[in-house]
């Protein structure tokens, strides 16, 4: 598949120059810092070296006093407190981190995660109905309850309240709970607004106890819990996100939770540094099998186990579900893609949207990600559940999914989710007409540019200037994400020394050896992920462009660099982002 290559804006080379003198770095790693807004000596340590001192007061976030007020109470009165999350990785941790720190000094609190097939999304009947036989007078929402407006009326008159915690964007009116802390709420001016589920979560832990003199060295240990969230919610990693990651990451690394130890040992990773990356591939999709595959709840059971033994066997049991999951994607994925093929007038289209009542609604918007790689568009894939059609959407870069299916309302029982990711469900007789509805917003609203897949360049680079300093300084980037990601960098004028060969299990990568035109004696190794179809060309010795990041190899306890290519053109061409548009 073509791909563009759009060079972000470059800091002018007198600041540039600067801050590499300020920092004793090269001035392409100063131009790295200024495009993620770090300009001088003093922001460069905080961005190098965060600090949970610096994380925001909790209480700047909207209801905050009234959340603490409304539990704290409820701990006086001996009322039972119930801790409500999402089915997914966030809704998960959030679940885990409420239950276990308030299970610290109270007894009386349970939990519940809605099952995905028989109550779907967010704030359920059948939750508030359980709340009310077992005698919960407090549920506190996490990961949902935004646009749960019925729901949270329907519980208070019921005599039960809510506290909602949640940081998806809100419907035209706030439901009427005791609180509800959402920093994209349009009143709240809370710092930073891109905080996952369990970090709004965090944050309510947080006021609580510096309201009740609990020491923050006290909550450390549930930042393994938060930073899973982070990376599986795929949040910005700025801001306060980026303080929380880091020190997450080191809590998974030193000393995880049971149940994450567990996990971290099924996945391969017991005896390697974890990055963000492992969570979002390995940890966190075994997490999100269980709610996808069955049940949630044997997620949290996994993440509140709390001795090996019972961790393991959770653990177990979720890498199961992963392993069924995978295999019912790949097939609904190669389903989907026959029917694409067959579509006659699918070619015609800006998106894709697709039904099929018989697919699995645990893997649809798995699916839809898969197809992205394929037919690069806006898509939707939709089942069957419950007598209505339900799925997920996924968009491409700069398109705003979330509201063109919002412009689609009136056609929808149900809508949630992100500029990027949405979940909706809608009434099966209305499935043709949001298809054609869908996509004559998408031709509308989208700019062909944005069908074409873009790799975004931090820098152009030459291969010499890649040492074990330049690499140790790019490494302290780290943790990387969105608002963050690991550096691409572009270099031109290369070619395989001769050495190059195709690897992998089904013959689909390269594997290189990599010499720049004005540099023929040093060798860069490098590896091209499914780009095998290029070989004949590289193996003919000319020369040709590269865009990459630069990474570690470790290969029988030798550690060496590796540039990790992410396309190879022949005499590319570069776009520059004009400074208007950063």
């Amino acid at each position: 598949m073509e791909k563009r290559w759009v060079l972000k804006q470059q800091g002018s080379k007198e600041e540039n120059e600067k801050l590499a003198n300020e920092l004793n770095i090269d001035p392409i790693l100063a131009n790295l810092l200024i495009q993620r807004g770090v300009r001088n000596f003093d922001q460069a340590r905080a961005f190098f070296r965060p600090e949970l001192s610096d994380l925001h007061d909790p209480f700047l976030m909207k209801d905050m006093n009234l959340a603490i007020e409304r539990i704290e109470k409820a701990i006086q009165q001996n009322e039972n407190i119930l801790v409500y999350g999402d089915y997914d990785v966030d809704g998960t941790t959030s679940v885990a981190l409420v239950y276990s720190f308030l299970k610290e000094f109270y007894d009386n609190v349970g939990y519940y995660v809605p099952d995905r097939y028989s109550e779907g999304y967010g704030i359920s009947l059948q939750g508030v109905q359980f709340a009310q036989d077992n005698g919960f007078s407090l549920i506190i929402a996490l990961d949902c309850g935004i646009k749960a407006n019925e729901k949270i009326d329907y519980a208070k008159k019921n005599g039960i309240d809510f506290i909602v915690c949640d940081h998806h964007v809100p419907g035209d009116e706030l439901p009427k709970a005791v609180a509800v802390l959402d920093p994209k709420r349009p009143d709240c001016t809370y710092p930073f607004a891109d905080l996952s589920g369990c970090g709004v979560g965090f944050k309510l832990i947080q006021a609580y106890a510096k309201t009740n003199n609990i020491p923050f060295e006290n909550l450390i240990p549930y930042l393994d819990l938060v930073v899973v969230s982070i990376a599986s919610d795929i949040v910005s990693i700025t801001n306060e996100n980026r303080i929380l990651a880091h020190y997450g990451l080191i809590q998974l690394n030193k000393n995880p939770r049971e149940g994450l130890k567990s996990i971290i040992n099924l996945s391969g990773l017991a005896d390697k540094e974890i990055a963000v990356e492992d969570i979002v591939f390995k940890i966190g999709p075994r997490i999100n099998a269980a709610g996808r595959m069955e049940s949630a709840d044997k997620a949290v059971d996994l993440l509140l186990a709390d001795n090996a033994r019972s961790a393991k066997v959770a653990a177990n049991s979720v890498n199961f579900f992963n392993d069924a999951r995978k295999n019912i994607d790949r097939n609904i994925t190669q389903d989907a893609l026959r029917m694409l093929a067959n579509e006659q007038e699918f070619g015609k289209r800006k998106a894709t949207v697709l039904y099929n009542s018989k697919w699995h609604k645990g893997v649809v918007g798995i699916v839809a990600s898969r197809l992205i790689e394929t037919y690069y568009r806006p898509t939707i894939v939709l089942t069957a559940s419950n007598g209505l059609a339900t799925g997920s959407a996924r968009s491409v870069v700069g398109f705003d999914i979330y509201q063109a299916i919002e412009s689609c309302n009136d056609l929808l029982e149900n809508f949630g989710g992100h500029m990027y990711a949405a979940g909706l469900t809608l009434k099966i007789e209305n499935v043709p007409e949001f298809i054609e509805r869908f996509e004559n917003v998408v031709c509308k609203t989208i700019q062909d540019e944005m069908l074409i897949p873009q790799v975004d360049i931090d820098s152009r680079l030459d291969l010499s200037k890649i040492d074990a300093k330049f690499y140790r300084i790019l490494k302290q980037f780290q943790p990387f994400g969105p608002g963050n990601m690991s550096p691409v960098f572009v270099t031109k004028n290369v070619a395989d020394n001769g050495e190059g060969r195709i690897v992998g299990l089904s013959k689909e990568h390269l594997k290189l050896s990599l010499i720049q035109e004005d540099d023929p004696f040093r060798n860069y190794p490098a590896i091209a992920f499914q780009q095998a179809d290029l070989y004949d060309y590289i193996h003919s010795g000319d020369y040709f462009d590269i865009c990459y990041s630069i990474d570690e190899n470790s290969f029988r306890g030798v550690t060496n660099l590796q540039l990790n290519i992410k396309d190879i053109k022949v005499n590319s061409t570069i776009e520059e982002v004009e400074e208007s548009q950063v």
